[in-house]
């Protein structure tokens, strides 16, 4: 009969076990694929975790449908792929000898629950719903789900007949239940129950639990992974435990870039960390754990007195030992394994986020969608010049897999490459690779200068893309005519002496032509290169001018997707500094641009932060920056910036509702899909708004004039 919790330790024991926490790069409704499916990568995370020795195995978050299928959760077909998929699972007996925790969506009772399945030498130990849903910014779970919330309540799940038929069992526990096996406890959390102030693993802890499993489906953003690990390590500091997390990995099919980094700590302190960015579909991270450890962080008088107050959670037995050799009070202690040491835990820069996030991003997009590569229009400015630094990335990652000998990237690169089936082609050289599958093209008129098409060129040259140089003026001059003759007027530049009206439209009519010729090109060069098939158009503008409304509907901002479309100014500047000495690119100590938009990119990035994250109006944006800019600026200053930004921002909101499908990378995103949710109708002149910012204004203090004199 296996034991409860802590009371199943017999002091000088074996109690070294090998746990397993998994980064899979799933793809939303890819139930299986040619061995490259959802189901294939569970498979081989499973086996690589056996042949390490490990008896836990913890996944990403709905890993077997993935995590991004949105509204497809609420078809009664994903949940029946995911049953069949976790079928083939069971019966593949690949779960001998190992405890796995597997995601996927589960009807109980006709109510949706995200799900954990507990597995164990082929049959359901327990069925643990989710309990807190993230349903802010990017994630829209309770669409979908419903949270389970009778806490450490469980009932019988009635299990699908052909689940019955792979395990022998007609119904489960299902709720909120915990695992105890002869030498340990084990307790479930789902990703956002980590976020809560109030998270599961307190109470579990509390109530003898050593062992705490997290499945994840937490995107990658500038600067994030900081919050992630404290909350891991804090998970486990006051309260002892050890703590797998393990995440989703990769590109599942829209915005967002789950960045894996599936951790494993003790007691508070890290001894295990994955890759937060990488082209590997599957990636195994193992640690040896002893139990004594957790018990001896847990002798503490304090925390013993919470935990004898602690409310039971009802405890799912198994006859299983997650340790090397747990032992009764008749067998001799014996020597176990070696427990893996702390570490330190690798944090990207945030240039180095923008390098490897993006360009892993963008390589799972090119590879699922089956194109031949990539193009973009080169300005000579920075934002262009990013996104064609980024595909370089890309490249550079990608001959780093072949040499290391990365098979499914060598296939991946032969496929889009149009190599034949018998291809010993291997991608090692990032600029031949380039010069395979990214196009670039400089589309200049008559009034571009000689600078910005040189940078163009050599940027080209420097990265190995497949570069093109043309004149579109017999276009511009084309439409104009059109124009004169259908209505007997000749609109002019301003420098022409024409109206401003006359002027933005000639501009507009350049920007949007640059987008159709683009479109062309992609759809044409393979055919001119002798190769089938097109290219995917990238779009270059950055997360301020977006949210300024800096851009012109439909120009080079209309593409398929855009790699920096949620990255600010001030970070690609940043990002292109770093890649001229980390690249080897001299080149990008040339590339410079500035606009005249009323305001700078900082004070765009400070607006765009209050905005969104501290969910500030025009009046709390503007008190709050008194105290902020004060300074150095006065409040009527302070008061004409706030109003202006307002102004901008609501005039050209409409913009946002077109935006190309951008990476999402920062906090203060205005993307209309669904991660800023807002009219894009407005009075954008805010009456009363800035009236009561022009009233306080004029009573407050001018203390930049003081600061000035001393």
């Amino acid at each position: 009969m296996s034991l409860d919790g802590i009371d199943s330790f017999i002091p000088g024991g074996d109690t070294e076990f090998i746990e397993y926490g998994s980064s899979l790069n799933q793809w939303a409704l890819d139930f299986e694929r040619n061995a490259q499916g959802n189901y294939e990568r569970i498979v081989e995370s499973i086996k690589i975790a056996k042949e390490r020795g490990a008896t836990l195995r913890v996944g990403p978050e709905l890993e077997i449908p993935g995590y991004g299928c949105y509204d497809h959760f609420l078809e009664g077909d994903t949940v029946l792929h995911s049953w069949e998929i976790l079928s083939k699972i069971i019966s593949s007996e690949i779960t001998t000898g190992i405890v796995c925790d597997i995601g996927m969506p589960v009807i109980h009772k006709n109510v949706i629950y995200n799900c954990r399945i507990i597995i164990h030498d082929g049959k359901i130990l327990l069925i643990r719903p989710k309990m807190w849903m993230a349903n802010d910014g990017n994630y829209r779970e309770l669409r979908y789900f419903t949270p389970w919330a009778k806490h450490r309540q469980w009932e019988d799940h009635y299990l699908p007949r052909i689940i019955q038929a792979a395990t022998g069992q007609a119904k489960v526990p299902f709720g909120d239940a915990v695992i105890s096996t002869t030498d340990t406890c084990i307790g479930v959390e789902l990703c956002e129950e980590l976020f809560t102030p109030a998270s599961p693993h307190i109470l579990m802890g509390l109530d003898g639990v050593e062992v705490f499993t997290n499945s994840s489906g937490s995107h990658h953003e500038l600067r994030k992974l900081y919050t992630r690990v404290d909350l891991i390590r804090e998970a486990t500091q006051k309260l002892g435990g050890i703590y797998l997390y393990a995440n989703q990995q990769g590109c599942d099919g829209d915005r967002l870039y789950y960045d894996g980094c599936a951790i494993i700590a003790v007691n508070g302190r890290v001894v295990a960390q994955g890759s937060q960015f990488s082209l590997r579909d599957v990636e195994v991270v193992t640690a040896t754990i002893d139990l004594e450890d957790v018990r001896a962080h847990r002798a503490t008088s304090s925390r013993s007195m919470q935990a004898a107050e602690a409310e039971r959670y009802h405890r799912v037995e198994v006859p299983f030992a997650l340790s090397s050799g747990a032992l009764d009070e008749r067998e001799e202690a014996t020597v176990g394994l070696a427990g893996t040491k702390p570490i330190e835990i690798r944090f990207h820069t945030p240039e180095e986020e923008i390098a490897l996030g993006p360009a892993c991003w963008l390589w799972d997009y090119l590879r699922r969608s089956r194109v031949q590569g990539y193009f973009v229009p080169l300005s000579g400015g920075v934002d262009s010049c990013s996104t064609a630094v980024i595909v370089y990335s890309m490249c550079r990652l990608v001959a780093e897999a072949a040499r290391r000998g990365e098979q499914q990237v060598i296939q991946d690169a032969r496929r889009m490459t149009g190599e034949p089936e018998n291809s010993t082609y291997i991608p090692e050289d990032p600029k031949e690779f380039c010069n395979r599958i990214f196009h670039t093209c400089y589309m200049g008129t008559e009034n571009s200068s000689a600078e910005t098409r040189n940078r163009a060129k050599e940027l080209a040259e420097a990265i190995g893309s497949y570069h093109i140089d043309l004149n579109m003026d017999s276009l511009v001059t084309a439409v104009r005519t059109l124009f004169s003759v259908v209505t007997g007027k000749s609109p002019q530049f301003r420098s022409q002496g024409g109206s401003n009206a006359e002027n933005l439209a000639l501009q507009n009519i350049q920007a949007r032509l640059r987008m159709v010729i683009a479109y062309m090109f992609a759809q044409l060069l393979p055919w001119v290169r002798g190769k089938y098939g097109g290219l995917l158009v990238l779009g270059s503008a950055n997360v301020d001018e977006s949210l300024r409304g800096y851009l012109t509907k439909y120009d080079c901002s209309a593409a398929d997707i855009n790699p920096i479309g949620g990255i600010s100014k001030t970070d690609l500047k940043k990002f292109i500094a770093y890649a001229q000495v980390a690249f080897d690119l001299p080149i990008l100590k040339r590339q410079s641009d500035e606009a005249d938009m009323g305001m700078t990119y900082d004070e765009l990035s400070a607006f765009g932060r209050l905005r969104k994250v501290e969910k500030c109006g025009p009046y709390s944006m503007f008190t709050k920056l008194v105290h902020e800019w004060g300074s150095f600026l006065s409040p009527i200053q302070i008061a004409d910036k706030v109003k202006l930004f307002f102004f901008e921002h609501a005039r050209n909101r409409h913009k946002m509702t077109t935006l190309t499908p951008a990476y999402h990378a920062e906090s203060y995103s205005p993307d209309d899909n669904r991660f800023d949710l807002r009219p894009f109708l407005y009075n954008a002149r805010f009456p009363w708004q800035f009236r009561k910012i022009d009233a306080t204004a004029a009573k407050l203090p001018d203390r930049s004039k003081e600061l000035k004199k001393e």
